[in-house]
């Protein structure tokens, strides 16, 4: 697969090898994703977001936007392939307090301290080399906000394991490391992914994990149900 960047791709992008460059099946992946809602109820136990401006940091097609709508005064999406950028704004062309920016996690083009919740889910911020977005989230954040970074815990879970054949140098200690001397902290996480189909979960394996990997995992594995181990790296000011 060509990790390419397309045109109109905004500066700083990581390619992503997956919603880049097959977003359908991406879609099934979201929706298997922690469907007992753990992600969102952690979050929301140390800052909700009712009433409040809410950012998603590479929010691909949009698929998180209307949840965050449905309590906050506005959600924002930031984006930085024009693909997803248009699928995000069909997504939510019906929500008034929903607007989706052709953007990147370094330059958002939002207000400095405009912003009360950041929420970014495995995008851009995966330990050293995101200090650039890291500086952009302390400037658009307002007193009393908090941001958080979701990303993948290789110490543990079935997801960890498998994570950690495809990216044996990943060293989550480190990362936490990295996160913990800027201030953040780090919060380990279990949640599942549960697909409606076997088919559906050979599908995502294929485009989170190269073939090798991908098929060892297939035959590993049986069923449709994942536990799957994360991080939630929070800030408050």
């Amino acid at each position: 697969m060509s990790l390419s960047k397309p045109p109109g791709l905004r500066p700083g992008a990581i390619p992503s090898p997956n919603i880049w460059y097959d977003p359908a099946t991406y879609e099934l992946e979201n929706r298997a994703v922690d469907p007992d809602g753990v992600i969102e109820a952690t979050i929301c136990s140390i800052r909700p977001y009712a009433d409040s401006v809410v950012v998603d940091v590479g929010c691909g097609t949009g698929f998180h936007l209307p949840r965050f709508a449905e309590t906050a005064a506005e959600v924002i999406g930031v984006e930085p392939h024009p693909t997803l950028v248009l699928a995000a704004r069909r997504r939510t062309k019906s929500l008034p307090n929903v607007r989706v920016l052709h953007a990147g996690a370094q330059a958002t083009a939002l207000a400095p301290a405009s912003v009360d919740v950041v929420h970014a889910r495995w995008a851009y911020f995966f330990g050293p080399g995101c200090e650039p977005g890291l500086a952009e989230i302390d400037r658009v954040l307002r007193r009393g906000g908090a941001a958080f970074l979701i990303d993948n815990d290789a110490r543990t879970s079935a997801f960890g394991r498998w994570f950690s054949w495809e990216h044996p140098d990943y060293d989550t200690d480190a990362v936490d490391a990295f996160f913990a001397a800027r201030g953040w902290a780090n919060q380990p996480v279990s949640m599942r992914w549960s697909f409606a189909t076997r088919a559906d979960l050979e599908a995502v394996v294929r485009i989170e994990f190269s073939p090798a990997v991908a098929e060892r995992i297939i035959a590993e594995h049986e069923g449709t149900d994942v536990d799957y181990a994360i991080v939630i790296r929070h800030l408050t000011r």
